[in-house]
């Protein structure tokens, strides 16, 4: 666990709480014949926290970022299979085929490469051919180009082995998942297999805004696989936070280091912030404000923590600094005290990468 010589800033992690998230969801998607995949990525797979994953029943653990898998491997981590969610780099294929064991891909002249290497490697490396169906990002624009890929693949590139399909949905271009695009995927998964005379083992329906589907029996049945983040970790995702999941499972802990009256309103000519922006404030008189040792390059957007201590407003921040508001509570706050604050999904990536931050488990076998 990477360690900041001071205890705060802080991210804890509540072990027992996610692995409770992780029973629930894979248990409602267990009902629906979904297997989840783990994604890691947001916490930087930190391996206290993977082992949660690693004693689930996730099928597959993944994430993006090569430098994870690594540290995963050599934490140990060999229960669960590896999946890279991020389409390879060329230059990077020697460490997907070392440290993955299941790839998702969209090119086919990565596709080539990989089983180049796979086969100076004496490995047979798992594929799955993502579409693209409307969102914009990665994935094989038209049926045709999937299909010549996948016969490709069958029949020539024999250090692959075509595992299934997916798509990604709602990261870049915000389409919601619908009954409509998941049908789509099944439908090039039927062609392909009637293409190949064989079943393909997976049909990936997305990330955490798919569960929605899953949870309210909507998922065409082929659909085999979630890739699921942010659920698991935070309880939910926009629009969708059941009640059987805890929402708490992360926690920024920041000290206070300065607290006093002030004006609500800057005094001189105004400009453009730290950070190149024009801003407006508004005149609230004299107010009490309270100064966090923490700030945006530590968690990104201001707006990504959530004060848990009612009466506190973050009214923003500088590289180094979080200013609140705390005029409804200020005979309970004053300097050293340490507040807690719930994080969205931006912000838990940043805070688990950041090297300022002290990250800590409790539960669990911490």
């Amino acid at each position: 666990m990477k360690k900041n010589r001071n205890p705060y800033p802080c991210l804890e992690c509540d072990l027992d709480r996610l692995s409770e998230n992780l029973a629930a969801l894979i248990e409602r998607c267990h009902d629906s014949n979904i297997e989840v995949t783990g994604v890691v990525k947001a916490f930087a797979a930190q391996k206290e926290i993977v082992r949660v994953y690693e004693r689930s029943n996730v099928k597959f653990i993944a994430t993006s970022r090569i430098d994870q898998l690594r540290a995963m491997r050599e934490a140990g981590i060999n229960k669960k299979p590896l999946m890279l969610i991020r389409i390879p780099m060329l230059s990077e294929l020697p460490d997907v085929v070392a440290l993955s064991d299941i790839s998702l891909q969209s090119d086919i002249t990565v596709l080539r490469a990989t089983n180049d290497e796979a086969k100076k490697q004496n490995k047979i490396h798992d594929v799955i051919l993502m579409m693209d169906l409307g969102d914009l990002r990665e994935g094989f624009w038209l049926a045709e180009e999937a299909v010549n890929a996948a016969v490709e693949i069958e029949n020539e590139l024999k250090n692959l082995h075509l595992a299934g399909v997916g798509v990604n949905l709602s990261c870049y271009g915000s389409v919601k998942p619908a009954r409509r695009n998941m049908q789509a995927l099944v439908n090039l998964a039927a062609e392909i297999e009637r293409t190949i005379g064989r079943q393909l083992e997976w049909v990936s329906g997305g990330a955490s805004t798919s569960m929605y589907m899953a949870l309210g029996g909507m998922m065409p049945y082929r659909i085999n696989m979630l890739r699921i983040g942010e659920f698991g970790l935070l309880g939910g995702i926009y629009g969708c936070y059941p009640d059987f999941m805890h929402r708490d499972v992360f926690t920024l802990k920041a000290e206070v280091i300065e607290c006093r009256d002030k004006p609500s309103h800057p005094i001189g000519e105004l400009e453009v912030d730290a950070f190149g922006r024009t801003r407006t404030y508004e005149d609230r008189g004299i107010r009490r404000r309270a100064l966090l040792a923490v700030g945006r390059m530590d968690y990104g957007d201001p707006a990504d923590i959530i004060p848990r201590r009612k009466g506190v407003e973050v009214l923003g921040a500088s590289s180094d600094h979080t200013i609140l508001d705390v005029e409804d509570v200020k005979d309970e706050i004053k300097v050293g005290d340490v507040l807690e604050f719930d994080v969205t999904y931006g912000a838990l990536a940043y805070l688990s990468s950041a090297d300022s931050v002290c990250v800590t488990t409790k539960g669990g076998n911490s």
